[in-house]
């Protein structure tokens, strides 16, 4: 640095130095470190040879200087500008902003100095350049694609929260926040599952969907949560209803009962390869929810109805496999079908010990008609394994299905007192009950060989049960839809299939007739509950609202501690003050004379509350 000022004052011939650079060499100005960095600002500076030939011309608008040096300078803390400091030694003025008066009286000197690079010093701001809201939480701007990214609300959620972020943060040398301690503290609950009890006391409704007015959420509702938040596990069910389909059609174009009707296979290809497209597209989209929102899928399956639906995804790969049209492939492996079968057993190793074992997730507190769909699994599977050619396997699945279907349907049955009514709306599950034993009567038929007694005596139970709610035409009106109404049309489904079976067995004009009849309504349905679907999803777009069953806290419902509270809402105390006061109204005086005068009677009765006090 040293040489580069000798160099340029050799340069300009003149053997004085210029006065501001005597003056930083013989005094040390604070602020700066040595006489090193003053003078590597003196080289940074124009040069006394320039500066003076600015000085003649005069032709440079100062105020333009300024602006320009302004828009382009960076906003930190200096000590004085060089000219300031000029001119305290010799005793001038500066003018507003820091800007020295080298006037002809105030300069002492025998040479001018040279014109320097004005520097305006302004403080750093301190914190972001974006808003912080009342939260903690930095606002940037209106995006909302942007807004959704910063939100942490849906953390507890994720299986990859903020946590690493923070972790990097405090790595870096940033303390955290204290709204994400506070933040992180508060979520700390979503670690524990809940009971049976928290969803009964927390939700309401004929799913147990809703959410009570004294319960609260762990998430906002007054926005539209991401879409694999909302995305049930009841959406299965759509699986459920295609898939049937695939086999109703087959089976209706290569039973011999059924020639008549002349059905091409092709339809059977078109539902299979439909149903293939969308077991796959709910599958992934499930998977995705799996990954990223663990929490919210183990939530699920605490659900006390929930539960049931995760035998749904493998049932509806049992039904792909006997849907596969016969162009395609006549002999299966037989190592697919214990693929399918291992989530299932190991699915009824856990709901079925509950029930045996009782707690709070036992048969008589839980039963649902939903129960019906982890019994469904077994008569499928045992079916499946059947026509295979597999034996003990299928023998094994269809006696546990039989045993704890007879449990069920006693539970179910006698609706015992414990269990409340199930409302309107959840009336279509009661075709669940026709599921079980349809399924049953073919996968016995497909073990013996043959459509024998047991099997009729399932069909008939099936068949009896069918009619008895297909006549009940004000038991179905008066209700919403909902998406887990597609879990209840396969029943209808597997009672049309049995019919075909059973109809080549018992051939006549009214076991055809009740096939044509069965499979129509079956395939009514279903096309009914497509368009239904379709609509709700692109045109009213309320397919996937909110899901608030997953959203529950475990925090006990909202108590009223003030001491009015009770005797308003009738307390046991104010019932025995009413009691009292209308037992006297209603004797006869005895003294006064008043019979029955109720306001002779208010001064009478004493207040029994009163008397404890």
């Amino acid at each position: 640095m040293e040489n580069c000022t000798s160099h340029e004052i050799s340069e300009q011939g003149s053997p004085e130095v210029p006065s501001l650079i005597k003056y930083i060499s013989s005094n040390e100005v604070a602020g700066f470190d040595s006489i090193e960095k003053a003078t590597e600002l003196q080289c940074l500076a124009p040069s006394a040879k320039e500066s003076e030939k600015d000085l003649e011309r005069g032709q440079v608008d100062e105020s333009v200087i300024i602006n320009h040096q302004r828009k382009h300078s960076v906003s930190i803390s200096m000590p004085l500008s060089p000219e300031q400091v000029q001119s305290h030694n010799n005793g001038g003025k500066t003018l507003g902003d820091g800007i020295a008066n080298f006037s002809p009286q105030s300069n002492t000197g025998v040479s001018k100095p040279p014109r320097q690079t004005k520097c305006y010093s302004q403080p750093m701001m301190k914190g972001n350049v974006y808003p912080e809201n009342t939260e903690g939480r930095i606002n940037f701007g209106q995006n909302p694609h942007i807004l959704r990214l910063k939100d942490r609300r849906f953390d507890p959620f994720k299986t990859f929260s903020g946590k690493l972020e923070r972790q990097i943060s405090i790595l870096r040398g940033k303390p955290p926040k204290q709204g994400d301690v506070q933040e992180e503290n508060s979520l700390n609950n979503t670690d524990r599952p809940r009971t049976v009890d928290r969803y009964y006391d927390a939700l309401e409704g004929p799913e147990l969907e809703t959410l009570r007015t004294s319960e609260e959420t762990v998430l906002p509702q007054d926005e539209k949560w991401p879409f694999l938040l909302r995305f049930p596990i009841s959406s299965f069910g759509m699986c459920l209803g295609v898939s049937s389909q695939a086999i109703l059609w087959k089976t209706l174009a290569t039973s011999p009962s059924t020639e008549f009707l002349h059905i091409s296979l092709k339809v059977n290809l078109v539902l299979w390869i439909i149903s293939i497209v969308l077991v796959l597209s709910i599958f992934v989209m499930y998977l995705l929810k799996i990954i990223i929102y663990f929490e919210a899928v183990r939530r699920e399956y605490y659900h006390p109805i929930r539960v049931n639906f995760f035998f749904a995804p493998w049932i509806a790969l049992l039904f792909l496999v006997l849907g596969v049209p016969p162009s395609l492939s006549k002999h299966l492996h037989h190592a697919l079908w214990y693929i399918l079968m291992v989530p299932i057993f190991c699915l009824e190793l856990k709901i079925y010990g509950q029930w045996m074992s009782g707690g709070q997730r036992r048969l008589s507190k839980v039963a649902n008609p939903s129960n019906h769909l982890s019994i469904v699994g077994n008569f499928v599977g045992a079916l499946l394994g059947a026509s295979m050619g597999l034996k003990e396997g299928p023998i094994f699945f269809f006696a546990v299905g039989l045993a704890h279907y007879t449990v069920l349907f006693v539970t179910l049955y006698q609706r015992l007192p414990t269990n409340e009514t199930l409302p309107k709306e959840l009336h279509p599950v009661f075709f669940l009950f026709v599921a079980a034993p349809s399924v049953a009567s073919m996968a016995w038929a497909r073990i013996q060989g043959s459509f024998d007694n047991g099997s009729r005596i399932a069909y008939f139970i099936a068949l009896f049960l069918y009619f008895s709610l297909a006549v009940r035409i004000n038991f179905f009106r008066g209700f919403k839809f909902s998406l887990s109404w597609w879990a209840y049309t396969f029943p209808m489904t597997g009672a049309a299939v049995a019919t075909i079976r059973y109809s080549v067995v018992v051939t006549n004009v009214v076991t055809k007739s009740l096939c044509v009849i069965l499979s129509l309504v079956s395939t009514l349905i279903v096309t009914a509950l497509l368009i239904t679907t379709i609509i709700h999803a692109f045109v009213l777009k309320d397919l996937f609202p909110n899901d608030i069953a997953i959203a529950i806290s475990d925090r006990k419902r909202k108590t009223h501690k003030n001491k009015w509270f009770p005797h308003r809402h009738g307390s046991n105390e104010h019932s025995k003050v009413i009691e009292a006061f209308l037992k006297f109204a209603t004797t006869d005086g005895e003294g006064d004379g008043d019979h029955g005068d109720l306001e002779a009677a208010l001064e009478k009765p004493t207040n029994p509350i009163n008397e404890q006090k």
